[in-house]
């Protein structure tokens, strides 16, 4: 038995059917009041099926930066050169749920959980790059401070893009920009 091929629109994964389902659903009755049993069941899939793309409900927004953050931390750890590995984070990074809760924090409610899991990933970031400049010779005072610019750096790139800020630039100049004022 031939199957023809499959034509159109390829089918989303669960991860981006969550994720946009999450996303209506923070719009329209506000982060707090938006279950993760809300998400699932908009998104039609099984709450395992959530569990198993995002740990929290705050995930869902942060899941595409933190893929790249990942990938630019593992670049630090291989020895590519710390700019390096920090403008990667802005080169895969595409508009997302993260962009769209930056745009709309106050309409889905969201400004003060956005800022505590900037502060995580912020630091995270941080921890990562002062541990490299340690490794590479800088004093660990000098490291910390330097570190804490750069990751700052990287996260103010982000919401300047994702808030158009940025004058219509893309992220990756955007950051290029941001980690050259650190």
């Amino acid at each position: 038995m031939t199957t023809e091929p499959r034509s159109g629109r390829p089918r989303a994964s669960s991860r981006e059917v969550l994720s946009e389902a999450a996303c209506e659903l923070f719009l329209e009755q506000g982060y707090d009041a938006t279950s993760v049993s809300d998400i699932t069941r908009r998104a039609g899939v099984s709450r395992s099926s959530f569990f198993n793309y995002f740990s929290a409900k705050s995930d869902v927004l942060w899941s595409g930066f933190d893929e790249q953050a990942d990938a630019g931390i593992t670049l630090l750890r291989e020895g590519a050169p710390v700019a390096d590995a920090l403008s990667a984070i802005g080169r895969g990074l595409a508009p997302d749920a993260l962009a769209l809760a930056i745009t709309n924090a106050d309409a889905m409610g969201i400004a003060a959980e956005l800022d505590r899991d900037r502060a995580v990933r912020q630091f995270r970031l941080q921890r990562e790059v002062a541990s490299r400049l340690a490794h590479d010779g800088a004093a660990p005072l000098a490291a910390q401070v330097r570190a804490g610019a750069l990751s700052a750096a990287v996260l103010a790139a982000v919401w300047a893009w994702a808030d158009r800020t940025a004058a219509g630039r893309s992220l990756a100049d955007t950051l290029a920009e941001a980690l050259s004022a650190a």
